[in-house]
């Protein structure tokens, strides 16, 4: 189950009446004028890897033929995997690929064989990424905030003097990997949601605040 939200964003600023003389290259930042803001973000990331575990038996009178048997199964899951471009261990990135190899091999070799439900996870780079992007559309969120606020006062935003991360939280996905051992009876989709991997992040950040905001700019 994911976490609450997080609260809503707070926003601060403080604006002095006075205005610094604008030049050629635009507003110039004022000393001690500076808005403080802080934004959220929330992102996803589904499943990029998925483990099918196969189990081939066979019954003959004699063992030395069952092993046999057992190995010409093997032989042939081996053989349809690589015609695919799939390792022999079986971990697929292409689900859709997944699928029809399992398909296949059930009507080929019927009840000698018994393929469990697959599992799914994460790449550490997938996750790695994934809090990569979240951390920035954060602070990208936030930006855009300070943005509005400056405009709202017909003022310009200027560089960022500080800008911190407060919160990260991850959930779901490979943290919660006891998900994708749920019952037989969930469908693959529901399987690819219950290993879906999510992250949060929060920043604070604060941005000069220059002059009265140039119209051509406004307008671009």
């Amino acid at each position: 189950m994911a976490p609450p939200a997080p609260p809503p964003s707070r926003v601060f600023a403080e604006l002095d009446p006075a205005q610094a003389p604008e030049g050629r290259g635009g507003p110039a930042a004022l000393p001690g004028r500076e808005v403080h803001v802080s934004g959220s973000a929330e992102l996803s990331a589904l499943p990029d890897r998925a483990r099918v575990s196969l189990r081939v038996g066979s019954r003959k009178e004699a063992a030395a033929e069952a092993r046999s048997s057992v190995s010409r199964r093997l032989q042939y899951i081996a053989h349809s995997a690589r015609q695919r471009g799939v390792p022999v261990c079986i971990i697929f990135s292409d689900f859709g690929q997944m699928q029809n190899i399992c398909n296949l091999l059930t009507e080929k070799l019927g009840t000698s064989i018994i393929i469990n439900p697959p599992h799914f996870y994460h790449t550490p780079e997938a996750i790695d990424t994934l809090r990569r992007q979240v951390c920035v559309t954060a602070v990208g969120n936030t930006r855009r905030k300070a943005q509005d606020v400056c405009r709202l006062f017909g003022q310009a935003l200027g560089k960022p003097l500080l800008i911190k991360e407060e919160e990260t939280k991850e959930w779901g996905g490979y943290i919660d990997s006891h998900l994708s051992q749920s019952a037989d009876s969930l469908t693959l989709q529901e399987r690819i949601q219950n290993a879906t991997a999510y992250a949060s992040c929060r920043v604070f950040a604060v941005f000069e605040i220059k002059g009265k905001e140039n119209r051509r700019s406004k307008l671009l």
